[in-house]
């Protein structure tokens, strides 16, 4: 797994580098708000170590993408879910959290959606849900700029800050921080199983 990771990371650093790197950061962050298992921080952390001056538009580009994604992803939850959403929730097990999603929402759908946002909570779930249980669209949109802007923004910001600290730290305790991350993916996946019962 580690040497997987390796492999992804120095390949993530060499795309960070590209013309292109923008429009995968982009096209990541939107299929991660409503298919995608991968978060955008992984690239937009990159890009951001690569070039410490375009933070501010790396975030913008990745916030973006995000809530985008997240209106794709209530589109699915609203007019696909038998089809196309189903299967999604299935292929993470979640059918069970599903309903109780729903009653989250009924006491307080900005907060629900703005947690998934800010945190490493799977935020394609949360969006198809939102679109499955017919949330006002103004709220999905205000609580996904909101929750998103700020994650990816202080994360862009402490790079810009601290950003040559961290890759050398990343570097030399590669290991340790490829734990860390797989440890909050799965993490998210069970605070989302067992926060929503």
């Amino acid at each position: 797994m580690i040497k997987y990771l390796r492999k992804l990371y120095d390949w993530t650093m060499q795309w960070a580098r590209t013309k292109q790197a923008p429009y995968a950061l982009f096209c990541i962050a939107f299929i991660e708000s409503s298919f995608f298992p991968i978060p955008p921080d992984v690239l937009l952390i990159a890009m951001v170590v690569a070039n410490k001056n375009k933070w501010l538009k790396s975030a913008l580009i990745c916030t973006a993408g995000s809530v985008i994604g997240a209106l794709f992803g209530y589109l699915i939850g609203w007019g696909l879910y038998e089809t196309v959403g189903k299967l999604i929730v299935g292929t993470y097990h979640l059918e069970a959290v599903v309903e109780m999603i729903g009653k989250r929402y009924a006491e307080n759908a900005f907060l629900t959606i703005f947690t998934a946002a800010f945190t490493p909570i799977p935020y394609k779930v949360i969006t198809i849900t939102a679109g499955l249980f017919k949330i006002s669209l103004s709220i999905l949109v205000v609580a996904s700029i909101i929750g998103r802007a700020g994650r990816f923004f202080l994360v862009a910001a402490c790079l810009r800050l601290f950003g040559q600290k961290i890759a050398d730290s990343i570097e030399k305790y590669f290991n340790i921080f490829s734990i860390i991350f797989v440890l909050l993916l799965l993490g998210g996946f069970l605070v989302l199983k067992f926060h929503f019962k």
